[in-house]
């Protein structure tokens, strides 16, 4: 028996490779003749350079750069090949990273974005995959385009700094000193938002109450966007704002179209890079699941994309989450069924203690289920 373990993280308790590493425990005691595999995996979110770096035997890079709020953080991207370094805006520009007391989208920023970025060709990389889930920003990825070389001016001439606030001053732009070997590489965001940049559907109305904004604070960022958005289209004489996904992460992939970016399913993107459908195939079993599995996860989250390709391949798939959630009723035409760890009444602090024990406890009764079943 042939079993793929391809999950996404249980984001705030346990990595994809942890959440992966138990459940195989789990069926290798159960099943002790079964070929198990773990692929941990991402969409662009959190985990995305762990999972990347675990399944494809790469490395990660220590580097020191600005956090949301500009403050030094020590951080770190993956590196997978020669050429290919993988930045995380989660863990360098992450919401969890700003204290909830903090969170206010008018100051915080994406200038470590760049600086990983800037550091990584100073490595000799030339390929980038961006993930974007996660982000506490809403500076449309000005504070990204500075560290690289580009400036943005006020009325009187002066530099701006880096964060959402800026947006409404800004009356000039310069990108003539953007590190020229940016265009010499290639640049993948992995994302799954559609959204634009501007606009009710757009980075700020639907984004930025999430990051702490206010109702004021979302009016003065929605129209600092729209400003820096019309200088920026008018300097280059192109029109990305209503590009579809430019919205994403505050606006960060705004600013990579600008540097000639292309945008690709996180979920897929992510699956290529580790060859998770070459080794689907010929699996009897997959098994797949995240933290919270509710009506959204049928809208290309990964779940729903590691079962289509399990079924491209003739294998049954089975989701095993930390939680069910009303809606999710809808996913039954991907999973032969889905599971929650959650076996008793719980308060999320209780569950996010316990994932691993449940998460193990859960694993053992299923794999006896399919061992019984095969």
């Amino acid at each position: 028996m042939r079993i793929i373990i391809a999950p996404d993280s249980y984001k705030g308790s346990l990595p994809a490779k942890e959440v992966g590493l138990t459940i195989m425990k789990a069926f290798t005691s159960e099943i002790p003749e079964a070929e198990v595999t773990v692929i941990p995996m991402a969409d662009g979110g959190e985990g995305t350079i762990d999972a990347v770096v675990y399944a494809t035997g790469g490395k990660t890079q220590s580097v020191e750069v600005a956090g949301p709020l500009l403050k030094p953080v020590t951080t770190c991207y993956g590196v997978i090949d020669k050429q290919t370094a993988v930045i995380e805006t989660a863990n360098i520009a992450g919401l969890p990273m700003v204290p909830k007391n903090e969170r206010n989208p008018l100051h915080t920023s994406t200038l470590g974005i760049g600086q990983a970025i800037r550091h990584a060709l100073d490595q000799g990389y030339r390929r980038f995959i961006v993930g974007l889930g996660g982000s506490a920003t809403n500076d449309g990825g000005m504070g990204m385009l500075q560290a690289p070389g580009a400036t943005f001016l006020d009325a009187q001439n002066q530099p701006l700094p880096p964060v959402g606030i800026s947006l409404d001053h800004v009356v000039k732009t310069d990108l003539s000193g953007l590190d020229p070997r940016l265009f010499e590489s290639e640049i993948l965001v992995a994302s799954d938002v559609q959204n634009p940049l501007c606009g009710d559907q757009g980075a700020t109305s639907v984004f930025g109450p999430q990051k702490g904004a206010t109702p004021e604070q979302l009016k003065q960022l929605e129209r600092g966007m729209q400003k820096y958005a019309r200088c920026l289209e008018t300097l280059t004489g192109r029109s990305l704002q209503t590009v579809p996904g430019a919205g994403a992460a505050g606006g960060l992939v705004f600013a990579f179209l600008l540097l000639q970016a292309k945008i690709k399913s996180g979920a897929k993107l992510i699956a290529d890079l580790v060859h998770l459908e070459e080794k689907i195939a010929g699996a009897d079993w997959v098994i797949t699941g995240e933290g919270k599995t509710d009506f959204q996860t049928q809208y290309g989250k990964l779940p729903v994309f590691v079962a289509q390709l399990a079924q491209k391949h003739g294998a049954k798939a089975l989701l095993l989450s930390g939680s069910i959630e009303p809606g999710a009723e809808a996913l039954s035409s991907h999973f032969v069924s889905l599971h929650s760890i959650q076996r008793r009444p719980l308060s999320l602090e209780e569950a996010m203690d316990q994932t691993a024990s449940l998460l193990m406890e859960t694993a053992r009764n299923l794999a006896r289920l399919i061992k019984v079943c095969s």
